[in-house]
């Protein structure tokens, strides 16, 4: 006869009078296909379908959504200036599940960059959504507002990062787009991409006067920096597109 601790290894009785090594083979044995044996890696880079693997015993889920895309800007004058907004980083989510909990197989959505706004007065789009089937969902980081061309000074603020998802046991909003904004004819550059936590923050450019397009935002999920147009005659300029999503799977199998 045996018996079973609480974690499964099974064990033989003392009454059963068997030797020694054999109790160790029992206990071995039973241990042996406690122990994980080896470890898959799923990286999901675009939408698809999580199979299960053959001997899961826990599934680790990362979901990073897509950051925001920056506005563009419209041309400019020798007494006219102006500069967009960046974007915003996308949501992130963590989660470990059991193998029945995981399920055989699921849906894997992952979030696309937002486009960023065409050349003139157009806003960026808000970065995809990325899910886990429904056991995790993340939402992508906000687009940036279209820069407005102004004589003097003016101010717009940044989309907020990406929030408000469900599922797993760790979460971290995007950080916010930086703002767009000229004092007295001079774009300051405080637009930057805001970061994830899977894609770094993207930094402005170091053009004042000058024409900037914006700067695309890292993988993954990061926002992309601001357009800007300095004082003088410069044609109208294009955002910058956010970093695209991911998802990645972690297997630990018997």
């Amino acid at each position: 006869m045996t018996q079973q601790t609480s974690k499964g290894i099974t064990y033989p009785e003392s009454t059963d009078h068997a030797r020694l090594w054999e109790h160790l083979q029992t206990l071995a044995t039973s241990a042996d296909g406690a122990i994980p044996g080896s470890v898959d890696v799923q990286v999901f880079t675009s939408s698809g379908t999580w199979t299960r693997p053959a001997g899961a015993i826990w599934v680790m889920v990362e979901v990073q959504a897509g950051g925001g895309g920056s506005g563009g800007v419209t041309s400019t004058t020798a007494s006219t200036a102006g500069c967009s907004p960046g974007g915003a980083g996308g949501e992130y989510a963590r989660g470990t599940f059991t193998a029945a909990a995981a399920g055989s197989s699921q849906a894997v959505t992952v979030g696309a960059g937002g486009a960023g706004g065409a050349a003139g007065a157009n806003p960026g789009s808000a970065g995809g959504s990325s899910s886990f089937g429904s056991l995790i969902t993340c939402q992508g980081g906000g687009g940036g507002l279209a820069g407005t061309t102004t004589t003097g000074s003016v101010g717009i603020s940044g989309p907020d990062g990406g929030s408000g998802g469900t599922g797993g046991d760790f979460r971290v909003q995007g950080a916010d787009g930086g703002a767009g904004q000229v004092i007295t004819l001079q774009p300051v550059k405080h637009n930057y991409g805001g970061g994830s936590f899977l894609g770094q923050s993207r930094r402005t450019t170091g053009i004042v006067q000058g024409s900037s397009s914006g700067l695309n935002g890292h993988t993954y999920g990061g926002g992309a920096a601001g357009a800007s147009n300095g004082a003088q005659v410069n044609p109208a300029v294009a955002g910058g597109t956010g970093g695209a999503g991911i998802v990645i799977v972690t297997t630990i199998k018997a």
